[in-house]
């Protein structure tokens, strides 16, 4: 943490000292690498990212592009809300569509409705590479998930684009390392610190917008292995399926396929901090249907690639 910081401003509350360790991770990256990107879906986690980025450099614009991995199956209030946001900032967008990887070939799916939440991995490395990228700042948090939780703030990735959680830099204080050789990546974390709790707790003190869908709405659902799956194009109901209409929101968006929502009645930022405060279930242990197995772990989907 900045000393000087701590001198003038003895006392910062529990998200100013979140918020200036995130800022001061986001000026380091700018700093120490040639041609970074911030990882942005329009998702809660790239949202407070996104605020912290405009801290860190506003009024200028920001030293890095933006850049979201499309698997096709998103929810279009989250897409409507990722274009809105890119407008009204006046930044640069590149989106990598997993669409062109499938016609290519170069991701094979096994089965026309499974998830393609892992096979993000092959575009983002491709885009990373097409763009020269040698570090992306992603949204990640170690509270999500225990591989999460294995990763230092700034993540050495080698030229295949792998993570190996048994090789990685020591981190003292916060003097990081972000030296790379060609063809070699850093994922940055600066949110790394931060609970599910901090970014609800932040997204209201700060009056950002969401996307609609992480508030209480009604919504067509089927119930399948004590999961609620949402019924849309991409996730249709299928024969025998009794289709309810439930009060849902959710936690976290991502693929369509693999996101479920959770039953709530929350519809507004001091609801949703309540209900976040008295949860025992962790966000993409509750919604993420592809995490509840070993084949499409994070650890694993980290090592091939993933954010």
């Amino acid at each position: 943490m900045n000393a000087d910081l701590h001198l003038a401003s003895p006392r910062l509350g529990h998200l100013d000292w979140l918020e200036s360790e995130a800022i001061h991770i986001l000026r380091e990256v700018a700093a120490e690498c040639r041609n970074p990107a911030l990882l942005f879906s329009g998702g809660k986690d790239s949202i407070v990212s996104l605020r912290l980025a405009e801290k860190a450099f506003r009024p200028g614009r920001f030293p890095f592009p933006l850049v979201h991995i499309d698997t096709g199956h998103n929810f279009p209030e989250v897409i409507a809300f990722r274009d809105k946001r890119v407008a009204e900032l006046g930044e640069r967008l590149i989106v990598g569509h997993l669409e062109d990887a499938i016609r290519a070939g170069r991701i094979r799916l096994r089965m026309p409705d499974e998830s393609r939440n892992r096979h993000q991995s092959v575009t983002l490395l491709e885009t990373i590479a097409e763009h020269g990228f040698d570090a992306c700042i992603g949204g990640a948090r170690r509270d999500e998930e225990k591989a999460r939780a294995k990763e230092r703030i700034m993540s050495f990735r080698d030229d295949f684009g792998s993570w190996d959680p048994k090789n990685q830099r020591p981190e003292l204080w916060n003097l990081y390392n972000a030296r790379t050789f060609k063809g070699e990546n850093i994922r940055a974390f600066p949110i790394s610190n931060w609970t599910e709790l901090d970014v609800w707790q932040y997204i209201a003190r700060e009056e950002l917008e969401l996307p609609s869908i992480y508030f209480a709405h009604p919504r067509k659902v089927v119930i399948r292995g004590g999961a609620m799956v949402p019924v849309t194009d991409v996730t249709p109901a299928k024969p025998g399926d009794a289709v309810v209409e439930r009060m849902v929101r959710f936690r976290t968006v991502g693929d369509i396929t693999c996101t479920a929502p959770v039953e709530s009645t929350s519809d507004t930022l001091d609801l949703i901090v309540a209900e976040t405060a008295g949860t025992t279930i962790t966000e993409r242990g509750a919604t993420r249907l592809d995490d509840q197995t070993s084949e499409a772990s994070m650890e694993q989907r980290k090592k091939e690639g993933y954010f």
